[in-house]
């Protein structure tokens, strides 16, 4: 989860004034989520059928294109573009669904169930 952190430390950067470190967290961390949807598109392969798996494979793609869109916006201005904050966001939002996602199985097992006598 190297690129929701980068993610979220642009996002904070980008909020404290610091433009700058923002655009190269950004810019570090489209790599390595890169890696990670090649890597989940792998398992999505090995794993036919499984409807978490291939969730999580879109769901990658959508945070690098994210990712790639908020990048590029930035490297063309000064400041940050409306356009780059909301992929920034979005691709927060992408990765907050993808541990939504992640831990719903967990859930599901630690559902309360009536203590047996």
């Amino acid at each position: 989860m190297l690129p929701a952190v980068l993610a979220l430390v642009a996002a904070v950067a980008d909020s404290t004034g610091a433009h700058t470190l923002g655009f190269y967290a950004l810019l570090a961390a489209v790599p390595f989520a890169s890696v990670a949807a090649l890597a989940a598109f792998g398992d999505s392969l090995d794993s036919r059928g499984d409807a978490l798996s291939s969730l999580q494979t879109l769901l990658w793609g959508l945070a690098v294109f994210l990712l790639v869109l908020a990048c590029a916006v930035r490297s063309q201005s000064l400041g940050v573009p409306p356009l780059a904050s909301s992929a920034l966001v979005a691709c927060l939002g992408v990765f907050t669904l993808k541990a939504v996602v992640a831990a719903a199985p967990y859930a599901r097992r630690l559902a309360l169930r009536p203590a047996k006598p």
